[in-house]
């Protein structure tokens, strides 16, 4: 057996990480301990109350700051480490599918869910509306390993003998986008990452608590500059990403979806490109505006 250890970073959103942490409960395969990380009491809301118990703990603020501190208060306690956003619901077998892969294969130093869906490009789902899609769709999913080359931070599971001086990078603060890549693009030096239909959950993409438009904006571009300097992002993707974002949000700025913040993010894209011309980009800038 592993100590399988789940962590959930949080800010601003009490009442959703009551609801994710409760579902925790439907797994088959209990977690030997959840941990939530957050800035502040208020952050933690009513989860106190959890049938789980979640151990707490105050950080900084910052998604790579919180999730350092947990993988430290973790280290020598758990075998693997599952990071879950705090709008996250896992399929009822996350915990034992992920578990038997990891002791299947030693090797394997990350896992991360194939998704039924992912409410961050779908415009976000209610916490029912996921049960519903999983109940439906789960066991459709491939159950194939697949080969990957990272692992998407909503959802993924770390071996911690493969961990061993690796930490999230904190010059990517606050909502640390791209920060899931650059770790575990620097953990696939150490071991083999997959995902399988076997794991599976709905990322429920829930607006609000996240950073601004603008912020964000900026992020899209000094975040991928930033990778690609330090070499741990693949130029392909990088390019991607940033002809994506900032085709997106100068399309549709004049005629923004009700949840995006589109001219901000536009605004911001601006600044980064402004700032990478004039030799001054600083990931870290958003934390000044």
């Amino acid at each position: 057996m592993l100590r399988i250890h789940i962590a959930i970073a949080t800010v601003g959103r009490p009442a959703l990480l009551r609801e994710t942490v409760d579902l925790i409960a439907r797994q088959t395969r209990r977690p030997d301990g959840v941990l939530i990380v957050a800035p502040s009491q208020e952050d933690f809301g009513s989860v106190t109350q959890s049938s789980l118990a979640p151990e707490l703990a105050l950080s900084a603020k910052g998604s790579c700051r919180q999730r350092n501190h947990a993988l430290d208060l973790l280290e020598g306690r758990a075998d693997v480490v599952l990071f879950l956003d705090d709008d996250f619901v896992m399929a009822p077998d996350y915990l034992a599918a992920i578990e038997a892969l990891f002791m299947a294969d030693p090797g394997i130093a990350g896992i991360t869910g194939n998704l039924v869906a992912d409410g961050v490009r779908l415009g976000g789902f209610t916490a029912a509306q996921a049960l519903d899609l999983i109940a439906q769709q789960a066991a459709s999913l491939d159950p194939a390993v697949i080969p990957r080359e990272a692992l998407y931070g909503c959802n993924m599971a770390l071996r911690m003998a493969h961990m061993e001086g690796l930490r999230f990078d904190e010059a990517l603060p606050l909502y640390g986008w791209q920060e899931d890549i650059d770790l575990t693009m620097r953990l696939a030096r150490r071991g083999r990452l997959i995902s399988s239909g076997r794991v599976t959950g709905v990322h429920l993409g829930v607006r609000g608590g996240r950073t601004s438009g603008r912020r964000l904006g900026y992020s899209q571009v000094a975040n991928l500059v930033y990778l690609l300097r330090k070499g741990t992002i693949p130029k392909w993707l990088a390019q991607r990403l940033f002809w994506q974002n900032l085709a997106a949000n100068l399309l549709r700025a004049p005629f923004p979806e009700p949840h995006i913040d589109r001219a901000g993010r536009l605004a911001g894209n601006v600044l980064a490109l402004t700032d990478l011309a004039l030799g001054r980009i600083d990931p870290r800038k958003i934390e000044r505006m």
